[in-house]
């Protein structure tokens, strides 16, 4: 008897088990080559094909995989995957969940070091291209539940340092001196007028 395909299964799931123990759920085809130490691009597409037939794998997007449909994802972990390096929600979404902007904003707002607008699924997302010198400044950046987000005073110096003269609705819910020493902090250019009464 024959256990050549016996054994062929049972490696190939014991690369699905890697993937689950990294306790990720969202993947880009260069994360799984590297996971699999697989370095032939066809072996590493028909391995996926495989996984995406049985079920084990949701195409997003052309080299971009998940563990779960689209609709099951956290939308921003998957905005942030999908950006595919270093980058933290701020500006108007952080902005109007805390009603000092209070206008409809549509889409997830990002800081990274590209400038993009997209859509995955129902999600539309938006990323501001940050200099790495103010990127990687982590003054007012928190990590919630494994999402670096900004606080509402580094999203303020975020949002000012791309648009100075901003407007926001709820003004006085601000503390402008955090603001002015996030912003002294990061290194952005001070916006004294907004914040000298």
């Amino acid at each position: 008897m024959n256990n050549k395909p016996k054994k062929i299964k049972q490696r190939q799931d014991d690369k699905f088990v890697q993937i689950a123990r990294l306790g990720e759920s969202i993947f880009h085809t260069q994360d799984l080559a590297s996971l699999w130490q697989i370095k032939n691009p066809n072996t590493l597409y028909t391995l996926i094909k495989r996984y995406k037939k049985r079920g084990l794998l949701f195409g997003i997007y052309k080299g971009f995989y998940s563990l779960k449909p689209v609709d099951q994802i956290n939308p921003i972990m998957l905005g942030i995957k999908a950006l595919h390096g270093f980058a933290y929600v701020s500006t108007e979404t952080v902005l109007t969940q805390a009603g000092i902007i209070q206008q409809n904003i549509h889409g997830i707002t990002f800081i990274s070091s590209q400038s993009k607008k997209f859509s995955i699924g129902d999600n539309h997302y938006y990323s501001r291209k940050l200099k790495d010198l103010y990127l990687f400044q982590p003054a007012g950046i928190i990590d919630e539940h494994g999402v670096k987000t900004a606080t509402i005073e580094r999203a303020i110096a975020d949002l000012l340092y791309f648009n100075s003269k901003a407007y926001f609705d709820g003004e006085k819910l601000i503390d402008w001196k955090k603001v002015k020493e996030i912003q002294k902090t990061i290194g952005y250019p001070l916006t004294a007028e907004r914040y000298v009464k």
